[in-house]
């Protein structure tokens, strides 16, 4: 595997920046909606500290399924060269042409 230039470098920082961004914000909202009610309403403590925990463990859980969801999703550097098939015209003929 050649080595990477300096804009691949950058391009993977840059998307490594946007994972772990959006997923602590994913992982955020998801722990206030599961400790709003604890929050918002009188509970009791274990019910409270049920609500917390599950927040904590779920934001924490989605959190890091975005960060993979993310950084999957980014072409590998192999891949990334590969150009699309070129389609040859024919001279003379506009696409319009039957």
């Amino acid at each position: 595997m050649p080595p990477r230039t300096q804009s691949e470098r950058d391009a993977m920082t840059v998307e490594i920046g946007y994972a772990l961004f959006s997923g602590v914000l994913v992982g955020a909202a998801t722990f206030t909606g599961v400790s709003l009610p604890a929050l918002l309403t009188q509970l009791p403590d274990g019910a409270e500290r049920m609500l917390f925990r599950a927040g904590a463990v779920l934001g924490l859980l989605v959190t890091a399924v975005r960060v993979v969801h993310v950084l999957w999703r980014f072409p590998r550097a192999h891949e990334e060269r590969r150009l699309p098939p070129v389609r040859r015209s024919r001279p003379g003929r506009t696409p319009f042409d039957p």
